[in-house]
């Protein structure tokens, strides 16, 4: 949780500093050009058993977050501020939302698609993400900067960061914000507007 809040503190600080969201994470040069990091690859299923891969990101404006269904504490607040972009960012055909499940075991396709109906998911917009829970948890650490791991100890037996993570269009990380907190879900709609002015 440490590192998602220390990304918050600089994401903010970055985004009172210019107009245009920083980069996350740390970047390496090639002669004169700077190489920003991006999403791994991967290739998952959604809740109607239909691919969603990295390369179905490019050109798209994505918002991640990891959860899992049988989660007691924050995950559905998450829900309920991911559903709020869903609801504000309907009409716009470049922006998706991606939620990993990090409990493939219990989360299977019948059941995240059960979900998804449950709360008003619309398909074509928001996705619920079934894969190896290996790589989803590779993924978060590795692409998104998010925390994601069993724990016997944690409520629901895992311990996860309660962050939405905003992407481009090219899979770099331009945001983190805090899924529970509907004055943050405020901020990452109006840094996805600021997204959509990019060339």
């Amino acid at each position: 949780m440490n590192r998602v809040l220390l990304f918050l503190m600089a994401f903010s600080f970055a985004s009172c500093q210019e107009n245009k969201l920083p980069y996350l994470g740390t970047a390496s040069t090639q002669g004169d050009t700077t190489i920003y990091p991006t999403i791994d690859s991967f290739t998952m299923l959604n809740q109607d058993s239909m691919e969603v891969s990295s390369n179905s990101l490019k050109n798209k404006i994505h918002v991640a977050s990891f959860i899992f269904l049988s989660c007691p504490t924050i995950c559905p607040q998450m829900s309920v501020q991911m559903k709020e972009v869903q609801e504000k960012t309907q009409s716009m055909d470049d922006v998706l939302l991606l939620s990993y499940s990090i409990d493939p075991k219990r989360d299977t396709i019948p059941a995240l698609k059960a979900y998804a109906n449950k709360i008003g998911a619309k398909g074509n917009k928001w996705h619920f993400l079934y894969g190896n829970q290996e790589e989803v948890m590779r993924l978060a650490d590795k692409s998104y900067y998010a925390i994601a791991y069993p724990d016997s100890l944690a409520p629901g037996g895992f311990t996860h960061s309660g962050g939405l993570l905003l992407v481009d269009k090219d899979l770099h990380i331009r945001g983190v914000y805090d899924g529970t907190s509907n004055e943050e879900t405020k901020r990452l709609l109006k840094d996805i507007a600021i997204l959509k002015k990019e060339k």
